[in-house]
């Protein structure tokens, strides 16, 4: 899940809420959403590659 920031970034949460915390885990954050939307698809081939 992608967030816009209010200092004009992009932040990448995690789709599930961290039991820990009861929020999104942080997966980064970018200066531009295509940045953001290619380290989403790095993070979910990872996820798959075990």
């Amino acid at each position: 899940m992608i967030r816009k920031l209010p200092s004009g970034g992009y932040r990448l949460y995690s789709r599930n809420i961290d039991p820990k915390t009861g929020k999104r885990r942080n997966l980064g954050t970018f200066a531009t959403r295509e940045q953001a939307e290619k380290h989403e698809r790095e993070v979910q081939y990872f996820k798959r590659r075990g």
